[in-house]
């Protein structure tokens, strides 16, 4: 398990292998969730299921496809990351942690 940031604006990327495929779990903040599912197969469309109200794709369908590009398998992305009440600023901060941890894949 890959983490970046502390406190509530810790996140955390597990990787685990279904047979010749890959899941990838998000959570974090002060409460992780499932907020939405993004699978990827190489050389196609990302698909995307989320939850009324939750915008966790935007920050799931990047790690899908970083995966998907460097190990030419099928992906999928799941999970969500919550803060109470979060800012803009808090916001922008979590997305940007979840960005760090693209690198580790």
């Amino acid at each position: 398990m890959n983490t970046v940031g502390e406190g509530k604006f810790r996140v955390w990327l597990q990787c685990e292998g279904v047979g010749n495929d890959l899941v990838y779990i998000l959570g974090g903040g002060q409460r992780s969730h499932i907020g939405s599912v993004v699978m990827k197969i190489p050389q196609k469309e990302v698909i995307i299921m989320k939850l009324e109200g939750h915008y966790d794709h935007e920050v799931l369908i990047p790690i899908a496809e970083a995966a998907a590009q460097k190990y030419h398998k099928k992906v999928v992305a799941l999970g969500g990351i919550h803060i109470d009440n979060a800012s803009k600023e808090e916001i922008e901060q979590l997305v940007s942690n979840c960005k760090e941890l693209i690198k580790c894949i």
